[in-house]
């Protein structure tokens, strides 16, 4: 059995992480912590009384060692710099789930976040945990980066066509939409249910953090400079992403080539479905599945992508990197 523990469990991520996890016949959860919460696990999730019989802890890098193999990072950005080179030092394999580790230049990670990088000889080496695209570099690695939601779905949805060189790298505008519990469990103003009920609007316009880290792995995955014009939307649902995707194609395509180019590239990739019909969040909600289609419409390209954003584009990708990183086979807990 893995020894597991969790850094920052008193989140939605950490919660769905911990209900996989729970169902992992490899998996042993042995350590929960929280900096500030000092309750049981169960008081915190209601939903776990009964499987799980932990107390929310304080614990150092050392002692999270002593108890556990491998540690999921929930921590938000900054604090995540801070804590994973001390579980690293401490022997631990470490699953960053924050944006700390995702960007490969310090420089942007600074300019997009605010902050300077206080690990950055560890930026530009460290795997990003999009398995999809990088499956063959995660095993046997330290420490992963997984990838963001909103840059899951953008990407899972482009790679492809990008890949194949049959859209233009420049010029791709993405409308995406989020549920409400993309926002974390903090309570903030704008998540109120008064706030976001019966309403849908755009938020950080030209200024979201996921931008440069699309546009870094699509650059990877094409081979050529790829910009995005990205905008995000919060609607009143619990949970999921749907992206649409406007691009240019480099010559005349048909739907029907465009789908048989994302078979082919998704062929043996267990967690991306390309659908004949339009996506829906409804449909992906609590799996790891990842919906994409496409559409020529006026000789444009659109490309649809859904995804839980706490699943497959948090926790249940987590999971899939341990299991990857530890030789499982990387269906295991998340098939249901």
């Amino acid at each position: 059995m893995m020894r597991v523990a969790i850094q920052g469990a008193t989140g939605y991520t950490a919660y769905e992480l911990i209900r996989i996890l729970l169902r992992h016949p490899q998996v042993e959860i042995t350590a929960v912590t929280s900096r500030s919460d000092r309750r049981r696990l169960d008081a915190v999730h209601p939903a776990l009384a009964g499987r799980i019989d932990l107390e929310l802890e304080d614990l150092t890098a050392t002692a999270i060692a002593e108890r556990a193999d491998l540690c999921f990072c929930c921590l938000p950005h900054v604090a995540s710099m801070e804590s994973v080179p001390a579980l690293l030092t401490a022997g631990l394999d470490v699953i960053d789930l924050s944006a700390d580790y995702r960007l490969t230049d310090p420089g942007v990670y600074e300019r997009w976040y605010g902050h300077v990088h206080t690990d950055p000889t560890r930026l530009g080496s460290t795997v990003y945990g999009l398995p999809e695209l990088f499956a063959d570099q995660i095993p046997g690695q330290k420490l992963i980066a997984n990838p963001g939601c909103y840059t899951s779905t953008s990407i899972l949805a482009l790679a492809p066509l990008l890949a194949g060189g049959v859209v233009e790298p420049t010029g791709i505008i993405i409308d995406a939409k989020s549920g409400v519990s993309g926002a974390g469990r903090s309570p903030k103003q704008n998540i109120l249910y008064a706030e976001c009920n019966e309403s849908i609007s755009a938020y950080a316009v030209g200024s979201h953090r996921h931008t440069p880290e699309i546009e870094q792995v699509l650059s990877t995955a094409s081979g050529k400079e790829v910009d995005v014009l990205f905008t995000p939307h919060l609607t009143p649902m619990d949970r999921g992403i749907l992206a649409t995707i406007y691009a240019t194609p480099t010559k005349p395509v048909t739907q029907d080539v465009l789908l048989a180019a994302m078979r082919e590239f998704y062929d043996g990739k267990p967690f991306v479905r390309v659908i004949e019909s339009l996506p829906r969040t409804k449909d992906v909600a609590h799996t790891n599945y990842c919906d994409v289609t496409v559409r020529v419409v006026e000789g444009r390209v659109i490309v649809l992508a859904t995804l839980d954003n706490l699943i497959k584009g948090a926790a249940g990708v987590a999971v899939q990197n341990m299991n990857l990183m530890r030789g499982i086979d990387e269906t295991t807990a998340l098939i249901v």
